[in-house]
């Protein structure tokens, strides 16, 4: 396995389709395979042992993405919105290397580490300058690092995950089929690439035979207006994305993509009310959850257009609340829900999910496998399986709030406090209490020109769950904290919290 095979395929089954637009420039599926083998050429050429990059998202993605491992060299994209000490920090693990970047990065490199910057246009111009294509002769062992990905750090200094050839050529064989994106079908790409949707959507379209049209900047006007010229039919967000493109519909009027077949989302929580509107401003699109993470090579459970219709639509309330839910696991993938003894636990009861499948990574360099001795990853994650076997999470299992002997979900509390007509977005927190040990906090986003008390959002809390569930103290703000991949920072809530502020 290797995942040169994908873009093999892809150029021998429609070779001289767009493979991927960015601005005013293109690649065919054949053009991106012969710049793949010069690519390769000059990193077998190099003495570097990786292709990194710390860029937005342009041609030089998919080049060198296909380029490293066709060459044997992990690719290891690094966040661009990192500062410089925190990059300067990073390169040294990853020595000797070729860095793509672009002038304003190249400060980011710290002295005296074996880093070789390229710049992007000269990448690109290089990986273009193959007179003619090249056989193929890629290693096929499993076991080679295709990508590693630094996590984001959020508990910790970043682990660099890894993903090996076997594991992402295995996702993409499992939910994607070959060739199925007809010749104008259109992916809107959003997700920057140091993201494991990133890579794995430059995986997922070349195997379906899709357009990339590249948007490495998103903004929700800049958004509609690209997939309107475009005629996208396909697209990617994350929740904080889909909520902003939600809220300038809701300003401006209606969406005007007849086109857009569908529209999948995943890397945080969706808030109900979000996708409810969704649902109904784009009435013809079909809505997709897709819930993975780094170390699984990207999905694991899916909630299907027909899931969504079918809840958003539903008087059940079991049926109604799959809407919030992630779906079921896909083929070849097992979960298991935990206690914290390890035991597995029945369809309803709370605890930590466990995930199990080919897939499934689960390593960390310096750290090897995380895996247990039966092949399950624990995924740090909470959450619930229901007797359908659809997955609902509660966030991180450390975020859990142990109010005296009880465990709270500060999901659930989430979930009902975001639905009171003058809340816009809320995080619960547990904070530290000498009474019950830790107490309920809440931090509160407010819909524009809506007013609120405090007393009537711990009511409506109280109306709704147990009094224990009710916010011991809710503080107002204008924004929560996100990372630029849309997961809540709880623990910056924390520390805002502790000091006041």
């Amino acid at each position: 396995m290797n995942v040169m095979m994908v873009l093999e395929m892809a150029a021998q089954g429609f070779g001289d389709r767009v493979a991927c637009v960015s601005g005013e420039d293109s690649l065919t599926y054949q053009e991106l395979y012969d710049a793949a083998g010069q690519v390769a050429a000059y990193l077998r050429a190099s003495d570097c042992d990786y292709l990194a990059m710390l860029d937005i998202s342009s041609l030089a993605l998919p080049i060198g993405l296909f380029g490293a491992a066709w060459a044997g060299k992990p690719f290891v994209p690094i966040n661009y919105r990192l500062a410089e000490d925190q990059v300067a920090a990073l390169l040294p693990r990853i020595q000797p290397a070729l860095l793509l970047t672009d002038a304003t990065h190249t400060a980011s490199i710290p002295g005296g580490v074996a880093v070789t910057p390229i710049a992007r246009d000269a990448f690109i111009d290089m990986a273009r300058s193959a007179k003619e294509t090249v056989k193929p002769d890629w290693h096929m062992d499993p076991e080679e690092v295709a990508v590693l990905l630094f996590t984001s750090g959020t508990t910790g200094a970043p682990k660099a995950a890894v993903l090996r050839h076997r594991h992402l050529v295995s996702y993409i064989f499992s939910s994607v089929e070959f060739g199925a994106a007809a010749e104008d079908d259109v992916a809107l790409g959003t997700v920057p690439p140091y993201h494991i949707a990133g890579v794995v959507s430059v995986l997922s379209s070349a195997y379906a035979g899709r357009r990339v049209v590249q948007m490495p900047n998103f903004s929700p006007g800049g958004w509609l207006e690209t997939a309107r010229r475009e005629r996208v039919t396909t697209a990617f967000v994350v929740p904080t994305m889909l909520a902003q493109i939600v809220n300038e519909l809701q300003r401006t009027g209606s969406a005007n993509l007849p086109r857009l077949a569908s529209i999948a989302y995943g890397g945080g929580k969706m808030p109900a009310p979000v996708i409810e509107s969704a649902l109904s401003l784009f009435p013809e699109t079909g809505f997709t959850q897709a819930y993975g993470m780094t170390e699984t090579a990207s999905t694991i459970t899916v909630l299907y257009p027909d899931d969504h219709r079918a809840a958003f639509a539903s008087d059940d309330p079991a049926v109604r609340r799959r809407l919030v839910s992630v779906g079921r696991a896909l083929p070849g993938v097992e979960l298991q829900v935990r206690d914290g003894q390890g035991n597995v636990l029945p369809a309803g009861q709370r605890g930590e999910v466990y995930v199990r499948g080919e897939q499934v990574a689960g390593e960390y360099v310096g750290k090897g496998s995380l895996l247990d001795a039966e092949g399950w990853f624990a995924t740090r994650d909470a959450g619930e399986i229901d007797d359908e076997g659809y997955l609902f999470l509660e966030g991180r299992a450390d975020d859990v709030i142990v109010r005296g002997a009880e465990n709270m979900s500060p999901g659930e509390i989430e979930d009902v406090l975001v639905r009171h007509l003058a809340v816009a977005d809320v995080c619960v927190v547990g904070v530290p209490d000498t009474h019950w040990g830790e107490a309920v906090a809440a931090v509160v986003v407010l819909k524009p020109d809506a007013t609120v008390s405090v007393e009537e959002l711990q009511g409506w809390v109280r109306e709704h769950l147990r009094s224990s569930r009710v916010p011991q103290s809710i503080t107002f703000t204008e924004a929560l904290p996100y990372n630029e991949t849309g997961k809540l920072l709880r623990r910056v809530i924390r520390a805002d919290l502790a000091t006041g502020h």
